[in-house]
C-alpha cells in the first residue's frame, strides 16, 4: 500500500523548534522530489519547499526561507522539514507530497500525506 505518513507536529511557543518527518511505504522516495506544504484554516493550501530526488536542490517560500530547513534520508525513504524560529503564522496543518521535480504550487503532485497539525501560541 502506497503511503506517505507525517508526524512530528504539536504544540510549540513562538520562537521555538519543531522537525516533521514525512515517511515513505509502499514505494521508494529515491526518485522522487517531495515537497512540503500547508494549510491553516479558512486559507489555501500553501507550497512551503521542496527538496528534489538527489537533494542536490531544495527551494523555500519567502515566508519561510532562513528559518525552515527540508532534507532528506533516502535510506530512511523519509524527507524532514526542520523548522525554527517559529511565528504563530507558521500554525496549520502540514502535508508533505510527491512529484517527479519540484514545483510550486499543489497541482500534479501525486501522492500525498494526511497531514499533522502544528499550532504556534504561547
Amino acid at each position: 500500500q502506497v503511503q506517505l505518513v507525517e508526524s512530528g507536529g504539536g504544540l510549540v511557543q513562538p520562537g521555538g523548534s519543531l522537525r516533521l518527518s514525512c515517511a515513505a511505504s509502499g514505494f521508494t522516495l529515491d526518485y522522487y522530489a517531495v515537497a512540503w506544504f500547508r494549510q491553516a484554516p479558512g486559507k489555501e493550501r500553501e507550497w512551503v519547499s521542496c527538496i528534489s530526488s538527489s537533494a542536490s536542490s531544495t527551494s523555500y517560500a519567502d515566508s519561510v526561507k532562513g528559518r525552515f530547513t527540508i532534507s532528506r534520508d533516502n535510506a530512511k525513504n523519509t524527507v524532514y522539514l526542520q523548522m525554527n524560529s517559529l511565528k504563530p503564522e507558521d500554525t496549520a496543518v502540514y502535508y508533505c507530497a510527491t512529484r517527479s521535480t519540484c514545483r510550486v504550487g499543489p497541482s500534479s503532485y501525486n501522492y500525498w500525506g494526511q497531514g499533522t497539525q502544528v499550532t504556534v501560541s504561547s
